[in-house]
């Protein structure tokens, strides 16, 4: 754990991209009214969970007043709230809400990262901020020896996990797989699922339901009942 940890503290000090440092930062200055009095963290990252995680979750990027506000991952927002009650549900969490650093939340076999580590405008990181920020993605996952079971929420997240792990040399079919949500891919002793993003575009719209959120971390957990051999 102490590997990950001064990788996370790297991170946090990650001032690579200026369009995203500026964002970052002027959102915890400006803040939402209804968080005018919470100090923001305004700062890169990290990813959450043990080292010996056995399942990795991959997100697009922080959200402004979630994760950019409370400084851990899908905290403090509603993507947040629906990932971990599906996670609670799962039994890969202790608890089914995640509103602060501070909160008592203690992940089971989990690790939660995104591929951009900073909060950007719109929600949409350009092509050059995700290539910026791989090699920060690609050193957390490296750290991660245990994973055998990799979900990505939304097509953002699936195109940087497929680099990352084809970077890795995983053994990943040649030819790559399209995003979907219920996406399975079985390579070697590892396994790939996709989700839809928790996003309020796609739960307020019925696009994503909680059974069907629900699913994903099911399979994922029956994954990690079987032998490694047969994932």
């Amino acid at each position: 754990m102490a590997s990950l940890q001064r990788l996370s503290n790297e991170i946090t000090g990650c001032n690579r991209c200026p369009r995203l440092v500026q964002w970052r930062e002027e959102v915890a200055q400006v803040k939402r009214k209804s968080f005018r009095e919470e100090e923001y963290w305004g700062r890169p990252v990290p990813g959450f969970g043990p080292s010996d995680a056995e399942i990795v979750i991959v997100g697009l990027a922080p959200g402004a007043h979630g994760a950019n506000r409370t400084g851990r991952v899908f905290t403090g927002d509603s993507s947040g709230d629906w990932l971990y009650a599906a996670l609670h549900k799962s039994g890969l969490a202790n608890q089914p809400t995640s509103k602060s650093k501070n909160d008592g939340l203690i992940l089971n076999s989990v690790r939660i990262l995104t591929a951009v580590r900073c909060a950007p405008p719109g929600n949409k990181p350009t092509p050059t901020e995700r290539d910026s920020c791989a090699p920060w993605f690609i050193k957390e996952l490296q750290g991660l020896s245990q994973a055998r079971v990799f979900i990505a929420l939304g097509s953002f997240a699936w195109d940087a996990l497929w680099r990352a792990l084809t970077t890795l040399e995983l053994p990943l079919p040649a030819k790559k797989i399209p995003f979907a949500h219920g996406a399975n891919v079985v390579f070697g002793e590892y396994l790939l699922l996709g989700s839809y993003h928790p996003s309020q575009q796609n739960t307020f719209t019925g696009k994503l339901t909680r059974p069907m959120f629900h699913s994903v971390f099911a399979q994922a957990r029956r994954a990690l009942d079987r032998p490694h051999s047969t994932v």
